[in-house]
């Protein structure tokens, strides 16, 4: 991981605040649920708090930083109204895996009349996340 971060590339790339301090304990939840990799991290002054932090998920780029309500932000937020989407290769693998590391599921993970295997849970930091894959013959 680079202390440096890499330039942001250009393109819409979702940034999550995390609630309470709990930051770093994203980080590594989303690689334990997501197979997330860090590709840079950048900590506040207090040395705990985490400024920002860049991952790769499923070949996207997603940011998150804990909240900061000194600098204008909210305390206590609670993330509500988006949800994050995977579409991903095997749904059932991807679900199983985000269940393992703590997620809580929404909507149970089956197959859906659209043709996809689909299911919604939320993250232990209060993020809807839902993973879909197509339906396997």
């Amino acid at each position: 991981m680079a202390e440096t971060a890499p330039p942001t590339p250009i393109g819409l790339i979702p940034y999550l605040t995390i609630p309470s301090r709990g930051g770093q304990a994203a980080v590594e939840f989303y690689r334990a649920a997501f197979g997330a990799e860090e590709v840079a991290r950048n900590l506040a002054d207090d040395g705990e708090r985490l400024l920002q932090s860049r991952l790769t998920i499923n070949g996207s780029l997603i940011m998150l930083s804990d909240e900061f309500p000194e600098y204008g932000g909210e305390a206590d937020i609670k993330p509500v109204g988006v949800a994050l989407h995977l579409q991903v290769d095997d749904a059932d693998e991807w679900w199983n895996r985000a269940i393992v590391a703590g997620g809580i599921p929404v909507m149970p993970l089956a197959d859906q009349f659209w043709g996809d295997r689909y299911g919604r849970l939320t993250d232990p930091f209060g993020h809807t996340w839902s993973i879909g894959a197509p339906i396997r013959d």
